[in-house]
């Protein structure tokens, strides 16, 4: 598996998921109070899952120009294959976080 670079990767992980649950929030109260624009959850879920899998595209063809030795940076591909496995140890976390509330709520009695 390819990780993209750890400045580029984390940057994006971290802007997506605070656009995640600021249109979240957003969407709750102030649209009605404040006319601004609802951003759906569902659209900022598929644009965070996009932009992983161009990370871990870009990290797999890292990987492989250093398994081929066509790299021209070492150091740079290393980078990008370590931002690739730490964008998607971050997804996994986040998909663990979010299976654990739903089951919590559904073990909430009512």
């Amino acid at each position: 598996m390819i990780v993209p670079p750890l400045g580029a990767g984390a940057e994006l992980g971290l802007s997506q998921l605070e656009g995640v649950t600021g249109g979240a929030q957003s969407t709750g109260g102030s649209a009605a109070a404040g006319g601004a624009e609802g951003v759906s959850f569902g659209g900022e879920l598929t644009d965070a899952i996009s932009s992983l899998e161009k990370t871990q595209e870009s990290g797999d063809s890292a990987a492989q120009a250093l398994a081929t030795g066509t790299v021209k940076d070492p150091e740079s591909a290393v980078t990008t294959v370590e931002d690739a496995q730490m964008a998607m140890d971050l997804a996994a976390q986040m998909r663990t976080k979010a299976t654990e509330a739903v089951q919590s709520i559904f073990q909430t009695q009512v």
